[in-house]
């Protein structure tokens, strides 16, 4: 009981601290976009073209990072699969923007995809038709996921599946996914993915104007996706979902079905990554089944749990410090970054508990009767 009211107590901070949270995002973004678009190369202040991509990737991976603290910091559902959702949404992305470059192709045909062309297919699989209408491609981007999401959710949480065998089916998932994409014969580009993308609605992706756009459009998305989130979980729905992570057992005999609340608050979350996907391949330029890869899930569990899950804008922090970590080191130390991914996984694991966003909140930095070997109990006024 009293963990439910310190989360109630957590999420009332939420919403005082919302608004400071919005103005930074909207500040920086803002920012970045004047100093780009009207600053002058030669100033010290111009942020390039480049930074402005880079940033855009962060706010799509800080999405996707919110919709994993969704059910995870909230329900309890460790999910390792939520990197196949965001491929999903990128795929749809990428299908819309393929049909848009016609007859600018390498091989000039106007219907099909290069790479469809050289693999000599004769016609547009039926599954590709539509895709030449943005509407169409953003309805398919929320649907496609959405559904899947559905399907596993019902049968998995009917099936009272939890703790580390969920986390095994939805690993599960996402590298039967990638595997499945991987084959030429799918009908979505093989090994290479989707690439060579010219515009979108009509507007060129490679000028600064867009790239821009793209960005303030992630920014705008995180933001809506971080108050609705909040707001969800500020209403009863969300109270009921805190009641069913922390006594599951108790919640289903007052009578509350919790496999509906599972399945609800995993189709958002899933949509929230399709979301993230889709915003990411514009400003990357390509979506292959790299994306699909399991150890792309796992990242994003290792940003959630360095920022603090639990608290929504503690996964959004901990997505980009460990994102622009990422692109430092990489280039710097290449073999070593998984090794550092792993270790920063333990490390705060074992002495930042709540992650970074609980020394904010009065948590105990270090609780060694966390660890198995320190735990103790009486019996009888001897320590065991």
């Amino acid at each position: 009981m009293n963990t439910i009211r310190n989360q109630f107590s957590s999420l009332h901070q939420l919403r005082e601290k919302a608004p400071v949270f919005l103005a930074a995002l909207f500040g920086i973004t803002i920012y970045a976009s004047v100093c780009n678009l009207w600053v002058p190369e030669e100033s010290v202040f111009y942020v390039s073209t480049y930074t402005i991509t880079l940033l855009g990737k962060y706010l799509c991976y800080a999405l996707l990072a919110l919709a994993v603290d969704v059910v995870w910091g909230y329900c309890g559902i460790l999910s390792l699969g939520h990197g196949a959702f965001f491929a999903l949404g990128g795929y749809a992305m990428g299908m819309y923007l393929m049909r848009q470059i016609g007859d600018r192709g390498v091989y000039g045909d106007p219907l099909l995809p290069d790479f469809m062309v050289f693999l000599n297919w004769q016609e547009l699989p039926w599954f590709w038709h539509g895709f030449d209408q943005f509407w169409f491609a953003m309805l398919a981007m929320l649907l496609v996921p959405g559904l899947l999401a559905f399907v596993f959710g019902w049968l998995a949480f009917r099936s009272r599946v939890a703790g580390v065998y969920l986390s095994i089916m939805t690993q599960a998932l996402t590298y039967a996914l990638m595997l499945s994409f991987f084959r030429n014969e799918m009908g979505f580009g093989g090994n290479n993915g989707l690439t060579d993308f010219k515009d979108l609605l009509g507007f060129n992706l490679q000028s600064d104007g867009m790239r821009v756009a793209l960005f303030l459009c992630s920014a705008l998305m995180l933001a809506l996706a971080y108050c609705l989130s909040l707001l969800i979980m500020s209403s009863r729905f969300g109270r009921v979902v805190i009641g069913i992570r922390d006594a599951e057992d108790r919640a289903r005999f007052i009578g509350f079905k919790a496999e509906n609340y599972k399945v609800s608050l995993f189709v958002y979350s899933a949509l929230l990554a399709a979301v993230a996907g889709a915003l990411y391949v514009p400003q990357v330029g390509i979506i292959n089944p790299g994306e699909f890869s399991p150890l792309n899930s796992i990242e994003v569990v290792v940003w959630v749990a360095v920022g603090g899950r639990g608290t929504l804008y503690g996964a959004i922090v901990g997505a980009l410090l460990v994102n622009y970590a990422k692109t430092r080191f990489t280039a710097i130390f290449p073999d070593a970054w998984l090794f550092a991914l792993g270790a920063l996984f333990v490390s705060v694991t074992i002495f930042l508990p709540w992650g970074l966003m609980g020394l904010f909140r009065g948590k105990k930095l270090f609780n060694r009767e966390r660890l198995p070997w320190f735990k103790r109990r009486k019996n009888g006024g001897e320590t065991e």
